[in-house]
């Protein structure tokens, strides 16, 4: 029922909830699923999707990028396919501090061309859902 509920939210364009929890987070470590931007394994496309979505968090100003998965509080996973873009959130440490980060997504919305150079609809979603909890 809830991945239903996830699929109609991404559908119809409304962002799904995030949860409350992350209201306190400030730090955010940008990655792809298959590696970090500057790992020689991880595919173009993937790379140029965590610059894209580094700068959008950079100009939105309401989290602090880091480049140390250890300083952060959740972690945003991209991947981007000539099918499907996504745009994941992740806890960096759900067991406190110095533990492994979450294998479970906590938020997740996809989307064909969602995270490209002209407009990223998918990060926009990310923000209108932190908007949301961060009242």
């Amino acid at each position: 029922m809830a991945m239903a509920t996830l699929s109609a939210a991404t559908a119809s364009g409304n962002a799904p909830e995030l949860p409350r929890t992350l209201a306190n987070a400030r730090f955010v470590y940008v990655t792809s699923y298959d590696g970090g931007q500057f790992n020689p394994e991880t595919l173009p496309e993937d790379r140029a999707a965590i610059g894209r979505v580094q700068d959008a968090i950079q100009k939105w100003g309401k989290l602090i990028l880091v480049y140390r998965l250890q300083e952060a509080d959740i972690i945003l996973a991209v991947q981007s396919r000539p099918s499907e873009d996504v745009l994941a959130v992740y806890d960096a440490h759900p067991g406190g501090a110095g533990s492994r980060p979450s294998q479970t997504y906590l938020w997740r919305v996809m989307r064909s061309g969602g995270l490209q150079k002209s407009e990223m609809p998918l990060f926009s979603q990310f923000e209108k859902a932190w908007d949301r909890i961060a009242k």
